[in-house]
């Protein structure tokens, strides 16, 4: 029988984490208090706490002796710092956690800026405070670090006589855990152990700073935690928020997208993980832990829609830094630092998360054929150009060489939008796209003036688009997965998305209609059905988070409102308990599958939310 998502398992449910960030890496907190994923000291760097793909490979706790189920969980409202209550028989805590940001004061060494830098970065420092509210509450603090996904442990140095420092080396990194509460070295690991009693503090914080700075007391802890509140509050108070029944969802989302943002370059990471089953116990798992380039359009739109322009341009600036393959084209992925080169490897000596192996490092489909990624970058091109009201220079030639490249390549088959590990085919969605660059082109051209070029590349989206018309539709007029086949696949939802058909088309609609009533399972969408496709990989896995989101955005372009909104809502209720969105739901368990939090889900739940809230307003004054 296939693994259960609900199988028992030591470990946590993946929506039961809670994600911190400092734009820098990421943090995941499970329930008991555990620091299971941290990689230091970058998104993409190798973890040091990492218990999250295996039990034995690093973990940093603080709370209540013997206690790990915690009575609440919630972040401090508008911020990525999380508050965890706790109830023990003798008494009650407080434990508040943050990857700490505040005023920048010197250039950073640590993660060096390619970006100007903000008025606020990141402090390097994980840092946590406990307050005892009532009682006496017997406190656990253990820092058991295992470098490098868990294959090198740490060796302990207590750095002064009064036990409140040690630092943890390995590998030529050394990092420093600075606390009030008496230090003990145990192999490994370090622990503390405290009676708090009602209304003293308590502190702790994890260094990788340069010179290792940390908190000297807990005063010092507790106005970091309160500088990083003040940080994302502020940033969040620049959005533009509407006044609407899901304004809490659509900020968790902005929230989550600007901690998955990695600000010393601009680039976006599509999750904070790495191989997080898609299927429970399979071999469906991926670093997610890069920026694609077809994230970009998406990512615009959500950042431009909230009036992030700011953040918007700083991605914008990324993608015009990027090298482009030998043939002009650039890639469908790089790292966070521009990188191109992320060869996949597998780390065999883990155990992999509740048993998916393999853990994989680096991503395979880096170098693959999308012949999608240009549409992507080119409406990105247009939507910040619109945005702006200029053209930079130097976007310029990155619209020239896409435009070409889509040309030269639109004809032949590829792995398509999900990067399907079998043989190439002539995906609609890739052909879809391909028209958006030739179509985005030529909108670009015109707003350059160039009379020539806007003729030459809308002759060449006419042609693209009559192309899909005539063998990517099938005998019910519903848009085909790829040319040699009737199969349904939710990508070509994009045809909505990217305005391909008029919303009365009723191509368009039958194509909507049939994956809402087709490809779903419980009303949620599927990428495609395993059985029907050769992605190269057994298996089945989950409903995709994104596909429902567009599923919704193109119920509402069609004018099936009362649809697209059933479906958001049933879509909102699912959410984590702190409001996040790993990249699958399994609907028969109800556990989230996939690398967590997914940028991509969010960036589509933004865009649904607002054509939603669009068309009420629409509703209001007509």
């Amino acid at each position: 029988m296939p693994q259960s998502a609900a199988a028992p398992s030591p470990f946590p449910p993946i929506a039961d984490y809670a994600f911190l960030s400092d734009c820098h890496t990421g943090a995941l907190v499970a329930p008991d208090g555990a620091i299971d994923w941290l990689c230091l000291p970058g998104f993409d760097s190798p973890s040091v706490f990492g218990t999250l793909l295996d039990r034995q490979a690093g973990y940093f706790r603080l709370g209540p002796f013997g206690i790990n189920h915690p009575t609440s969980r919630a972040y401090v409202p508008g911020t990525n710092v999380l508050e965890t209550t706790w109830k023990t028989p003798s008494g009650w805590v407080l434990v508040r956690d943050a990857l700490t940001m505040g005023p920048r004061t010197t250039d950073d060494v640590v993660t060096p800026h390619t970006r100007p830098p903000a008025d606020d970065d990141a402090d390097h420092l994980l840092v946590r405070t406990v307050r005892c509210l009532s009682g006496t509450v017997e406190l656990d603090l253990v820092c058991e670090p295992a470098f490098d996904y868990g294959r090198t442990t740490a060796d302990w140095t207590l750095v002064d006589d009064e036990r409140h420092a040690a630092d943890a080396t390995a590998d030529g990194q050394t990092m420093r855990l600075r606390t009030d509460l008496a230090l003990g070295v145990e192999g490994n690991r370090v622990r503390a152990r405290h009676v708090l009693t009602a209304g003293e503090e308590c502190f702790c914080a994890l260094s990788w700073a340069d010179g290792l700075a940390a908190p000297a007391d807990v005063d010092e802890a507790n106005a970091r935690i309160e500088a990083t509140v003040r940080f994302w509050r502020a940033w969040l108070g620049r959005a533009r928020m509407p006044d609407h029944r899901w304004r809490d969802p659509i900020q968790r989302s902005a929230l989550a997208i600007k901690g998955l943002t990695y600000m010393p370059t601009g680039a976006t990471v599509a999750a904070l993980t790495t191989s997080l089953p898609e299927t429970p116990g399979g071999e469906r798992n991926w670093d997610y832990r890069y920026t694609w380039m077809r994230d970009s359009t998406f990512t615009l739109q959500a950042l431009h829609y909230l009036n992030l322009d700011w953040e918007a341009d700083e991605f914008m600036q990324f993608v015009a830094d990027l090298e482009p393959t030998e043939s002009g084209a650039l890639q469908i992925m790089y790292g966070i630092d521009g990188r191109r080169d992320l060869t996949e490897s597998t780390r065999d000596d883990l155990s992999g998360y509740a048993g998916a192996r393999p853990v994989r490092v680096g991503n395979g489909a880096f170098d693959q054929r999308q012949n999608d990624v240009f549409g992507a970058v080119l409406d990105s091109v247009l939507l910040h150009t619109r945005r702006s009201q200029r053209l930079p220079r130097r976007l310029w030639p990155i619209v020239q060489s896409q435009a070409r490249c889509a040309s030269e390549v639109w004809r032949e088959p590829d792995q398509g939008i999900w990067e399907a590990r079998g043989a190439p085919q002539h995906y609609v969605s890739s052909k879809l796209m391909g028209w958006v660059a030739l179509d985005r082109a030529s909108k670009l051209a015109e707003i350059r003036g160039d009379a020539e070029l806007t003729v030459t590349w809308r002759e060449t989206a006419d042609e693209i688009k009559a192309d899909i018309l005539a063998n990517g539709v099938d005998h019910r007029g519903v848009l085909r997965q790829h040319y040699g086949t009737d199969a349904l696949d939710a990508s070509t939802l994009l045809a909505a998305l990217f305005g391909f058909l008029p919303a009365t088309d009723e191509r368009l609609r039958a194509s909507v209609l049939a994956i809402a009533d087709e490809l779903t399972e419980h009303g949620f969408v599927l990428r495609y059905r395993t059985d029907e496709t050769d992605d190269g990989l057994s298996g089945k896995e989950g409903t995709f988070l994104i596909c429902s989101f567009w599923l919704v955005s193109a119920l509402s372009i069609i004018g099936e409102e009362q649809r697209a909104q059933d479906l958001m809502e049933r879509l909102l209720r699912v959410a984590s308990p702190l409001g996040l969105f790993a990249e699958e739901f399994d609907v028969e368990t109800g556990r989230h599958l996939g690398n967590f939090p997914q940028a991509f889900s969010h960036l589509a739940l933004i865009e649904a939310a607002g054509r939603i809230i669009a068309a009420e307003i629409v509703s209001e004054l007509t």
